[in-house]
């Protein structure tokens, strides 16, 4: 009988983008999915410790992640994103983590290259299929059965989106990527603080990509895949009486720190409070809730 082989997949960066779609894919393909563990204080510590101190907090979490997965899995899923489909190129660091990560660890990588200008996903995939082993039209009936699980909870989301929209709480919408949005350690639990000072917390990744396509070019244009995005879906959330928008940055996030004047411009000349969290390994949670208490006394 063959051996069930296992793949390892870390709970952080890459992960947050699609996270409905890997481990439906895999398993369609035959193999047991691992996830690490949600982040917690030792996952942190263990990334902090092997990382550069030029590293993005982002780029710590997920080398603890990716630690915590070594040994315990035949393979470790860790795709190479360059350029999504506009041919708009990833944040830096995705290129380079699979080679950054063979150096960790012992365990082997699986890492196809996502270069959406060159390859669609399906002919991306058909060629990771041929090199572990697995059949064209078992290939492409992985992709249909993960891709129809993630249409399902993306209309989930957009029945969210639409019930917070019309929500009469104070509206705030929390902006950032989404490893840093949905990763609660991370983010130090932002949603609940905000919640039970009485808010209603909506995720710019929340706001549907169909309500954004027919907006004018953003100016200036961005390279990054996520920059032009955010800049959209927040000139369409501001149309829904949002109270105030709060940016969450990991500490030497080179491209946020770029980004975020621009960000909050759009936020500012609609006189929306504008609240930016720089967040690391040494962030506290009392500190924040400070913040945050001081920052809704400025909402109307």
């Amino acid at each position: 009988m063959e051996k069930e082989l296992t793949i390892g997949i870390p709970r952080a960066l890459f992960y947050w983008k699609r996270p409905y779609f890997w481990e439906n894919f895999f398993e369609k393909l035959g193999f047991k999915v691992l996830f690490s563990l949600p982040t917690n204080k030792e996952i942190v510590e263990n990334g902090v410790e092997v990382a550069d101190f030029e590293n993005c907090f982002s780029v710590k979490v997920f080398f603890g992640h990716l630690l915590s997965l070594d040994g315990k899995v035949d393979f470790i899923f860790l795709p190479r994103l360059k350029r999504n489909e506009l041919g708009l190129e990833y944040c830096p660091k995705f290129f380079g983590l699979p080679d950054l990560a063979s150096i960790l660890i012992k365990t082997p990588i699986i890492s196809p290259v996502l270069d959406f200008k060159k390859d669609n996903l399906e002919q991306t995939l058909i060629k990771l299929g041929k090199k572990i082993g697995k059949e064209r039209n078992l290939v492409r009936e992985a992709i249909a059965a993960a891709s129809t699980l993630e249409r399902e909870e993306k209309d989930k989301s957009d029945k969210d989106y639409l019930s917070k929209i019309g929500s009469q709480k104070k509206k705030i919408v929390l902006i950032s990527h989404p490893y840093n949005l949905f990763d609660e350690y991370v983010n130090l639990r932002i949603k609940s603080k905000i919640e039970a000072l009485g808010g209603e917390v909506i995720f710019i990744e929340e706001i549907p990509s169909e309500k954004i396509k027919t907006q004018l070019a953003v100016s200036p244009k961005f390279h990054w895949e996520f920059g032009e995005e955010i800049i959209r879906r927040s000139r369409e959330i501001l149309k829904h009486g949002i109270a105030g928008a709060i940016e969450i940055s990991a500490f030497q996030c080179g491209c946020d720190a770029v980004l975020k004047e621009f960000i909050e411009k759009e936020f500012k000349k609609e006189k929306i409070p504008f609240l930016y969290l720089l967040i690391d390994e040494h962030t506290g949670e009392a500190g924040l809730q400070t913040r945050l208490e001081a920052f809704f006394d400025t909402l109307k």
